[in-house]
């Protein structure tokens, strides 16, 4: 089981068909989170679970990650970026799951009268977490985790899923600098009905000063509804800081990629005192265009139009004026986990607009380490 389980960032989309975050009430949180725990508590028990030792299946350590080198050139400045994500998940027994993820990246820059591009190594603790599958509806999460508010942290970022390079621009909001929290959390899905599933997650993180795995203390919460027969997800987060001014965050998300056409709609909104904006996105393989040579199919074309708006007060705003931005890729998939990417894309803002072109490479690997199949 724990081969098709992978870590939460390294975790496709909805399907496998591409070779591939303020209100002010505090009483929602009150309300919404503890309903939220019980329901996943009492509902998820009475339900038929299969027990993972029945299975087959022996789980067995996992090495896997990305590597990719992207080239951004901003207002005419050259920036390179090598990035190194790996990931290492260890299996304990059937129930129990150690995993972690590791951010090696670098800005590489020209510097004013010396030869060459310089930067300094970046490191992070993305996720180290342990794991208790409770049952197949369940999942209990202690240590570092990525922060499940909206998509993009916890599904779409790695660069090797990415259909754009550039971080989409409210991605702050709701996750903070260091995209995780260390704390506790509960997640996990079920049915409803037939053809309908709920998703769920609800987190607890503390305050954390230490370099590589920081983090801010709040709690927070996220649901979505996935209809199977027409491949759509809805769903919305919600977080309430535990220090500072104690704000609010919401989000929402939408994904839907249907089974005729290869083609992924992605979308989020998100709102804090910080500020507010939205994304969106579509990207389709070129793969059913009859007219097209063999080597065409392996593209795909991704559109993105995003806007960020400034919050109320610029010592705390995460934009320094109100923003847009649009964006056109062109990505070539030489074989699954190895991709080619670019794209081209102009910003709009008061303090200045610019253009943001990206060339890159990427490469996603899975290493099992040992015999999956019992004897």
């Amino acid at each position: 089981m724990y081969i098709t389980v992978l870590a939460h960032g390294d975790r496709r989309p909805l399907s496998a068909s591409g070779s591939s975050q303020s209100c002010r009430s505090g009483s929602w949180t009150r309300r919404a989170l503890p309903l939220l725990l019980l329901a996943a508590l009492f509902a998820a028990p009475r339900l038929l679970a299969q027990d993972p030792s029945q299975q087959d299946v022996k789980p067995v350590p996992l090495f896997s990650g990305s590597a990719g080198f992207i080239t951004t050139f901003t207002a005419g400045e050259t920036h390179l970026g090598p990035i190194v994500t790996p990931v290492v998940l260890v299996p304990l027994g059937q129930r129990w799951l150690f995993e972690t993820r590791i951010d090696l990246e670098s800005d590489l820059a020209e510097v004013p009268g010396v030869n060459g591009f310089h930067g300094t190594l970046e490191k992070n603790v993305d996720y180290a977490q342990l794991d208790f599958i409770a049952n197949r509806y369940m999942t209990v999460t202690v240590g570092r985790f990525l922060t499940p508010f909206n998509i993009f942290n916890e599904r779409l970022y790695p660069v090797w899923i990415r259909n754009l390079q550039t971080d989409p621009l409210i991605l702050p909001i709701g996750i903070g600098p260091s995209n995780a929290s260390d704390g506790a959390m509960v997640r996990g899905g079920f049915n409803v009905q037939p053809g309908v599933d709920v998703n769920y997650a609800a987190y607890f993180s503390t305050l954390v000063n230490t370099t590589y795995v920081d983090a801010s203390r709040f709690v927070g919460g996220r649901a979505g509804v996935f209809i199977r027969k027409t491949r759509l997800e809805l769903g919305g987060s919600f977080q309430h800081s535990l220090q500072d001014n104690r704000a609010n965050a919401f989000g929402f998300h939408a994904i839907w990629e249907p089974f005729r056409v290869p083609l992924e709609l992605r979308s989020e909104y998100a709102r804090s005192f910080e500020g507010s904006g939205y994304w969106g996105e579509a990207a389709y393989r070129l793969s059913q265009l009859p007219l097209l040579q063999h080597q065409m199919r392996h593209s795909q074309v991704v559109a993105r139009m995003q806007q960020a708006f400034a919050g109320a007060s610029p010592d705390t705003s995460l934009y320094p004026a109100n923003m847009k931005m649009f964006e056109f890729g062109l990505n070539y998939y030489f074989i699954d986990g190895v991709k080619a990417t670019s794209s081209y894309g102009r910003q709009f803002s008061p303090a200045g607009n610019a253009n943001v072109w990206t060339l890159g490479l990427t490469y996603r690997f899975v290493v099992p380490l040992g015999n999956a199949w019992r004897n």
